[in-house]
């Protein structure tokens, strides 16, 4: 059976979780003990030290977007690409920005209201910014969704799940789709679909979890991990200080030295 390494609220592990579904595929589920930075032994499994990674039959795959490269290649039923090489390319372009620069959104607002790395004037100057970036990233969604029902054209497939996490995790954040909009009908339509309601599930029931991690980021024990465009959004979006104030701490991590 195919084993994923996963944590519920990573939206790189929901997107392989909603492929998964989708193709009807059984597996099993473990979110590895990977966060503090330290040397473990899914380091084997993924040398950068993240989710999601996949293992089949002894082959094991990190990256969201191979794994789910790997899913389409081995069980190509029901399809989840496009049939044309140039819509291939435009669902595939649209994921690369929900990967990179709206990921970073949502997570950064999770540094500064979840882990707690930042409180007052600057608190609120980062979630300005968040909001600010969150606007322009859903509109331009909306000209990728275009008048089409789904991010894949007539129907649900990689545009789609590549897209849902991201977009959910604004919700979560306060930073909605507006009301009446295409992207919000898009947000309902595919809400109901079984892949995505047990996707949101498992990261409902972890919630309940997260009350005390501010205290954990600050024991050392959880190490938040500072990579390319999550570092690049700090930066750029008035958290230097949150940077500096974790590399002094020792509570943020980059990439691990491979060899």
């Amino acid at each position: 059976m195919l084993k994923l390494y996963e944590h519920p609220f990573s939206p790189y592990a929901q997107k392989v979780k909603i492929a998964l579904y989708e193709k009807n595929l059984p597996f099993e589920l473990e979110v590895p003990n990977a966060f503090s930075g330290a040397r473990t032994d899914f380091g084997t499994t993924n040398p950068r030290l993240e989710v999601p990674a996949l293992v089949d039959d002894g082959l094991a795959i990190f990256d969201s977007t191979i794994i789910l490269e790997y899913l389409e290649d081995k069980w190509p039923k029901p399809p989840m690409m496009p049939a044309s090489p140039r819509e291939r390319a435009r669902v595939r372009m649209i994921e690369e920005l929900c990967d990179t620069y709206y990921e970073a959104i949502n997570w950064g607002l999770m540094e500064v209201r979840v882990w707690k790395r930042a409180s007052g004037e600057l608190a609120e100057k980062i979630g300005s910014r968040a909001r600010e970036q969150t606007v322009g990233m859903q509109a331009r969604l909306e000209r990728d969704l275009g008048s089409a029902p789904y991010f894949n054209g007539a129907a649900f497939g990689h545009g789609d799940l590549s897209v849902f996490p991201f977009v959910h995790g604004s919700v979560v954040w306060g930073n909605a789709p507006k009301a009446g909009s295409a992207l919000a009908a898009w947000l309902t339509r595919v809400e109901s679909r079984e892949s995505i309601r047990k996707t949101i599930e498992a990261a409902t029931q972890f919630a309940g979890s997260m009350d005390a991690l501010s205290t954990v980021i600050e024991s050392g024990a959880f190490k938040r991990q500072y990579r390319d465009h999550r570092l690049e959004w700090m930066m750029r979006s008035g958290g230097v200080e949150v940077v500096l104030a974790g590399l002094k701490k020792g509570t943020i991590r980059f990439s691990e030295e491979i060899g």
